[in-house]
């Protein structure tokens, strides 16, 4: 069931809404986002994402994420234990996305979490660029 995914996909977009189903502006500069995820045969893949924007509102962070590790995939749900990270708190987790495809896009959808000072429900949609 992995090799659905396996390949290299470019992230397109972010969208997020907030703990009361509030529109709230895309992760990593919504359209702007950049990205890729790539994901091996072998059960082995790698992330990095950042805010694409060439320039950020006053008093923003730039928003950035690379992680990597071994994954599982059942078709809806993908796992991967994290062993290397730009973030600490991610190393030894499972990072778990919720998958379907809309189209040609992949649409990754982690849980509910907090980012910064408010809870946000994520969604990142992939193009794969390349089969390998």
């Amino acid at each position: 069931m992995s090799d659905v995914i396996v390949g290299t996909w470019r992230l397109v977009k972010g969208t997020s809404t907030g703990g009361d189903g509030q529109e709230l502006p895309g992760p990593y500069g919504g359209d702007k986002a950049m990205g890729r995820v790539t994901f091996n045969a072998d059960g082995r893949m790698m992330a990095v994402l950042c805010d694409g924007r060439p320039s950020l509102p006053d008093g923003a962070a730039r928003e950035y994420n690379s992680y990597c590790g071994n994954y599982v995939f059942d078709g809806k749900q993908l796992i991967t234990k994290v062993d290397a990270s730009a973030s600490a708190t991610r190393l030894g987790s499972d990072q778990v996305r919720d998958v379907h495809f809309e189209g040609k896009l992949m649409v990754l959808r982690p849980p509910q979490r907090p980012y910064g000072d408010r809870v946000e429900q994520r969604t990142l949609y992939w193009e794969k660029i390349s089969d390998v």
